[in-house]
């Protein structure tokens, strides 16, 4: 049995599944791997389930019918992690964007160093973004002083979706309250953890934009964080 469960929410990630799976399964921690699937019209679920036979009792698939969006999977990641005996629950996507070697990185700040939750860091000191625009860099950075300004937190990468939590946290935060989908999912998170009291500490790592698929990014993501930060501001305590 691990102590370790790195969830990733698909869909259509048929470029993908294959290679990160395979790829978290070689790093020298024992994971477990959950793949949350949002009904891939791709067939990405039949990938990772051919895959199982490979890795059994390692590797695991939820299938969901439709695109529920990334904060619902990861609540049903969390709910599954919860009802299993994981101490430490990751976040990441299937993508490369995040290098599955930090995965080691982050285990190491939650287990040996004192952190409650590690987040993988494109802006604290030593983080880097890779292959981005450099219009998308000034975005993503100052919508991290936007949320910092307004919530007043320390943590610098606010909309980071690379992380690990201990078991601890996630049994302390009201995950059915959590509502948002994108971006604002990944700074609620962060914000009620802190308002409970749980240290964080941030892991820089290189950020590295898609090779294969295609980003889900849009318009709607951005403004629902734009606005949700102040729905956080006066509603969380």
């Amino acid at each position: 049995m691990s102590d370790s469960l790195v969830i990733i929410p698909t869909y259509n990630e048929k470029e993908n599944a294959e290679k990160i799976i395979r790829k978290v399964f070689s790093l020298p921690h024992f994971f477990h791997l959950l793949i949350v699937d949002d009904g891939s019209p791709d067939g990405t679920a039949l990938i990772v389930k051919e895959l199982q036979k490979e890795f059994p009792g390692r590797l695991f698939i939820e299938e969901r019918k439709g695109k529920l969006g990334l904060g619902t999977a990861y609540i049903h990641g969390f709910k599954y992690a919860l009802k299993k005996s994981y101490e430490y629950i990751f976040e990441m996507d299937a993508d490369f964007s995040h290098n599955p070697d930090d995965l080691l990185r982050l285990y190491d700040a939650c287990k040996n160093k004192g952190a409650d939750f590690a987040i993988g860091s494109r802006y604290t000191s030593g983080g880097k973004v890779s292959n981005w625009p450099l219009g998308r860099i000034l975005m993503s950075y100052f919508a991290s002083v936007y949320v910092r300004i307004i919530l007043w937190i320390g943590i610098k990468d606010t909309t980071a979706g690379f992380k690990c939590y201990k078991r601890k946290v996630l049994e302390n935060l009201p995950l059915d309250e959590i509502k948002f989908v994108g971006y604002a999912f990944q700074i609620e998170m962060k914000y009620r953890a802190l308002k409970k009291g749980f240290k964080a500490f941030e892991v820089p790592i290189t950020f590295v934009d898609r090779k294969e698929g295609y980003s889900k990014m849009s318009s709607g993501i951005f403004n629902e964080a734009f606005w949700g930060v102040w729905k956080m501001k006066f509603k969380i305590k």
